[in-house]
C-alpha cells in the first residue's frame, strides 16, 4: 500500500566509536543502496535522560552527523535529518498518548533495565516513561516498512505494531466503509476482483497468511487504483478499517560485536572506546596497552586467545590465516602480545583512513553538513505532514 521505507535513528551522544560503526552504521550503509532510508538524530530522546543538562546535545548532534558522513552514509541515497526539526513527531506522539494504555509503556523491558542502570539519575518523568511511544511516533509517522534493530530492541518494534493496530482499529472507521470498499473491489476488474474476494475469504475464515500476502501483492500492482481506494482495500482485507498507520517489521541486522578495549561493551563512559576518526598514534597506543590473557605474565608463557580481549578484535578485523597465526602463536608462546596486536592496529588504521578523508570537507566547511540536514529536514517533514493529514482527519481534527 505504501512504499517500502527504512527508518532508524540514534541519540546524539557525541562522536561515534567503532562499536557504533560495526553495530549499526555498517548496516545502514548497506541498506541505503537497497531501498529508501531515513536516518535521524534523536535529539528529543537525548532529553529523556539529560533533561537537566542539555548543553551537550547541539555539539553532539553535529559531531555525530559528521561521523555518519565519514563512515559512508550518502546523502544522495539516504535522507538525514534531525528529529526536533520535524515537529510532527511531537504531535503524533501526543495524539498516540491519548489512546495508549499506561501498562504498555511500563512493561517495555528496557524501561526497568535503564531505571536500574541509571540509578544516579532522577528518571521519574513522563518523558522517560513515554520514550518508547515517542520512538513509535518516530517510525509510524513515516509509515516505515522496516526498522533495523538488534534482538534486544524487538519488543519496541512489537509495541509499535500494537500501537499502529490499535490506532487503526479506533480511528480507521469510515462512514460507509464497507460499501466504498466493495465499489473499490469492482475497479480491480472482474478477474482480479474475484481473486481478491477469494483471498480475503481464505484469510479471514481460515487465517491463511499466504493468501493475505498474495492479495497485498496484487494490490501493490494495481496501479489504476487511487491511493484512497488502495488504502480501503488493504484495510478491507484484514477487517473493516482503513489502514492509516503501517505496522513496521523488525529488520534484524547482522552486526559484528566489537567489545571495548577491556572486553566490556564499548562505551565512552567506560573509557574503553576507539573513536571512529581516531588519530593513528592514539589507535596504536590504545591497542598496545589493551589487557591480554592474564596467564601470559612473561613473554615465554603460553596463553589462550579466548581469554584475551584482543582476540575479539581479531575476529572482526583479521582474516582466517591471521587468526590461525594468532591462535597457534599465543598457545605456543611463539608470538608476544605486541606482535599479536599489530595486525589489529594496521586493520583499524586502514579502515579509518577513508573516514578521515570523507570527514575533512565537512570539518573545513560545517555549512555543508547543515545544508545536507536542511534538505533532509524538508524531505522528512513533507512525508510526516502527509501522514499527519490522515491522522488528523481520522481523529476528527481536520477542521480546515
Amino acid at each position: 500500500m505504501y512504499p517500502d521505507r527504512v527508518v532508524s535513528g540514534m541519540r546524539p551522544t557525541g562522536s561515534m566509536h567503532l562499536g557504533h560503526y560495526h553495530g549499526a552504521l555498517a548496516n545502514w550503509i548497506k541498506m541505503q543502496a537497497e531501498q529508501p532510508c531515513l536516518f535521524f538524530v534523536a535529539d528529543w530522546h537525548a532529553l529523556t535522560t539529560h533533561y537537566d543538562d542539555p548543553s551537550v546535545i547541539e555539539r553532539s548532534t553535529w559531531d555525530m552527523l559528521v561521523d555518519w558522513l565519514a563512515a559512508g552514509i550518502d546523502p544522495s541515497q539516504a535522507t538525514l535529518f534531525i528529529q526536533s526539526r520535524v515537529p510532527e513527531h511531537a504531535e503524533l506522539h501526543l495524539l498516540l498518548s491519548m489512546a495508549t494504555p499506561l501498562g504498555w509503556l511500563e512493561r517495555v523491558p528496557t524501561y526497568k533495565d535503564q531505571i536500574d542502570n541509571l540509578a544516579n539519575k532522577d528518571l521519574a518523568t513522563y518523558g522517560f516513561l513515554g520514550y518508547p511511544l515517542l520512538q513509535a511516533a518516530d517510525v509510524l509517522i513515516y509509515r516505515a516498512s522496516e526498522v533495523p534493530v538488534g534482538e534486544d530492541q524487538v519488543p519496541h518494534i512489537e509495541m509499535m505494531r500494537e500501537i499502529a493496530r490499535r490506532f487503526n482499529y479506533l480511528y480507521g472507521k469510515e462512514k460507509g466503509f464497507e460499501e466504498k470498499a466493495q465499489e473499490a473491489v469492482k475497479k480491480l476488474g472482474s478477474k482480479r476482483a474475484r481473486l481478491y474476494n477469494d483471498l480475503r475469504t481464505q484469510f479471514q475464515q481460515d487465517g491463511d497468511a499466504e493468501a493475505l500476502e498474495q492479495a497485498k501483492a496484487m494490490l501493490d500492482d494495481a496501479h489504476s487504483l487511487s491511493m484512497v481506494d488502495r488504502e480501503r482495500l488493504f484495510g478491507y482485507l484484514e477487517g473493516s478499517r482503513k489502514l492509516i498507520l503501517v505496522e513496521p517489521q523488525a529488520k534484524l541486522t547482522a552486526a559484528a560485536r566489537l567489545p571495548g578495549l577491556d572486553g566490556r561493551k564499548m562505551s565512552k563512559s567506560y573509557g574503553n572506546a576507539i573513536a571512529l576518526r581516531e588519530e593513528k598514534d592514539v589507535v596504536t597506543k590504545k591497542i598496545r596497552t589493551m589487557p591480554t590473557d592474564p596467564a601470559r605474565v612473561r613473554r615465554s608463557d603460553p596463553g589462550e586467545p579466548a581469554r584475551c580481549p584482543v582476540w575479539q578484535f581479531h575476529q572482526v578485523y583479521s582474516d582466517g590465516p591471521t587468526q590461525e597465526w594468532v591462535v597457534k602463536g599465543c598457545q605456543s608462546a611463539g608470538i608476544g602480545c605486541i606482535e599479536c596486536k599489530q595486525p589489529v592496529i594496521d586493520a583499524i588504521i586502514r579502515e579509518q583512513e577513508p573516514m578521515h578523508e570523507r570527514a575533512q570537507p565537512y570539518l573545513d566547511d560545517p555549512s555543508l553538513v547543515r545544508a545536507i540536514v536542511a534538505d533532509g529536514n524538508d524531505v522528512a517533514r513533507k512525508l510526516a505532514q502527509e501522514t499527519m493529514r490522515d491522522v488528523r482527519e481520522a481523529m476528527g481534527l481536520a477542521y480546515f
